[in-house]
Parts: C-alpha cells; structure tokens; sequence
C-alpha cells in the first residue's frame, strides 16, 4: 500500500516504504496452520453422541478464537508497521487502532547505526537506530530488512538535504529557518 501523500510536504518524495521483515509473519502463518490441523483433530475426535454438534461447534469457536490472537492480530500489526524514508524525513507509523508516529526531520539526524544478530544476518534483517539532535532520544527501527542498505540510504539522504539547505533552499536566510514565529538554527 503506497504511504497517503497527504502527509508528504509539495517538496517530498517518498524514497522507500517499509514494513518489519516478511520472516515476522512466518510464525503466525505456522499458527494458523496448526491451529486449523489441531482443530480439525479434534472435531475429529469428538465422540458421536447427541452433543457432538455443540462439542464441534466449541472446539471452532476455541480455534476462532486462537486464530485472531496468534495469527490476526500479528498479521494487522505487521501491515500497520510502516518506515518510510523521504527526501526530507523519516517517517514511523505504528498501529491498528490506535496509532502512533515519529516524524524525524533529516536535518537532525546525527547518527544512523544498525545491530544484527547473527539470525537476522541470515535472513537479511536487523535494527536500525536512528539519533537525532534534541530531547527525543534515539529512534529504533526493528526488523527492517536489507538494514545495511537502509542505512546506507539514509547517509545518502542526510547528505544530501545537508547540501540542498546549503546549496541555498529560498526558505533559508543566512543559515536560519525562519517559519514566522520562531528562528532555528539548522543542524550543520
């Protein structure tokens, strides 16, 4: 699903759009897969009598039940999981029903490092740690794919919006970012 425009500035492009590595939704796929082969076992194992219907019908409700918590539940989290990289920003949302967000604007960022463990090496995942200048603390990423090549790109970005606010962006005066109300100076 392409991240909503409406978020993005008239300047922006979304560079890449992300959710958590494709591996994170193998574990619930294997609980649907088990809860169904138990399930059916089970109404399978019901034994024939006059409350066989109501005994099936409880052994389908329980599996309905583990379904959405072990397989729905994680599914909707890893589809409402979205890093996505702008020209100009990072963007985390997080959330089914209720969402949460972190905008981090690239002239801030003053380190990106990524960890992986020798798991994630292998499938090709990891954390990626964005900080930035200010009281927000670091910004964790977890299981981004392709992490390496992430960073990569964010380097590439912070360079470049450090060379088109110096190149001489019409909004800059003499290395100021005037909105109106206040005056703040850039990260440099």
């Amino acid at each position: 699903m392409p991240f909503p425009d409406r978020l993005l500035s008239d300047d922006e492009e979304v560079v890449a759009h992300l959710h958590p590595h494709a591996l994170a939704v193998v574990r619930p796929v294997a609980c649907l897969l088990g809860t169904v082969a138990a399930g059916c076992y089970a109404a399978a194992a019901v034994p024939a009598g006059a409350a066989q219907g109501a005994l099936r019908l409880g052994v389908a409700g329980v599996a309905l039940v583990l379904c959405a918590v072990l397989v729905a539940r994680p599914l909707a989290r890893w589809g409402a999981t979205h890093y996505v990289l702008t020209t100009h920003r990072v963007l985390l949302r997080r959330g089914v029903l209720s969402r949460r967000g972190r905008d981090l604007a690239l002239s801030r960022v003053t380190d990106v490092s990524y960890r992986q463990t020798l798991g994630q090496r292998l499938i090709g995942s990891g954390t990626v740690v964005v900080e930035t200048a200010g009281e927000g603390g670091a910004t964790v990423l977890e299981r981004v794919p392709r992490c390496e090549d992430v960073v990569a790109l964010l380097h590439r970005l912070v360079r470049d919006d450090d060379a088109r606010t110096a190149e001489g962006d019409p909004a800059w005066d003499d290395g100021t970012w005037d909105d109106g109300a206040t005056v703040v100076q850039p990260h440099r």
